[in-house]
């Protein structure tokens, strides 16, 4: 089983995938959103790549484990890939603070603030894939 893991927001996607083992998260790229049709097809040319047979979506809750407006957009954007893409199995996965862990580890690597800001979703969803991956073993 392969993974791939999404990080939805506003502007950007941030994608990662397993590795065939299901053992570790690698990042991918991060989607630019244009429109729902032409981010549905980016994610659609990733998952036919990489054999994706399930999505792990981080699931924005609210520090206090409540739900905002920001899950029901993911919620309302997972719709529509379900609806491309039927056959895969969708899993939503508490992201509280993987953009924080990100920022924190891309600070420790010493990369700029501009770079930072290229990959900081991508990364997200590297640590909420492999919270799930480990939640597994």
């Amino acid at each position: 089983m392969r993974y791939l893991s999404l990080d939805i927001g506003d502007k950007t996607i941030g994608v990662a995938a397993s590795d065939l083992l299901g053992l570790t998260a690698q990042g991918i790229k991060t989607i630019r959103r244009v429109s729902n049709k032409e981010d549905l097809r980016q994610l659609g040319e990733i998952i036919a790549q990489y054999e994706i047979t399930a999505l792990i979506i981080g699931y924005p809750k609210n520090m206090n484990g409540t739900e905002g407006e920001r899950c029901e957009m993911v919620k309302n954007f997972a719709e529509k890939i379900g609806k491309a893409y039927p056959a895969l199995e969708q899993i939503f996965w508490d992201e509280r603070l993987s953009t924080v862990a990100a920022e924190k580890s891309l600070i420790a690597a010493d990369v700029s603030r501009a770079k930072r800001k290229k990959v900081i979703d991508k990364m997200a969803a590297v640590y909420i894939l492999q919270g799930y991956l480990d939640s597994l073993n």
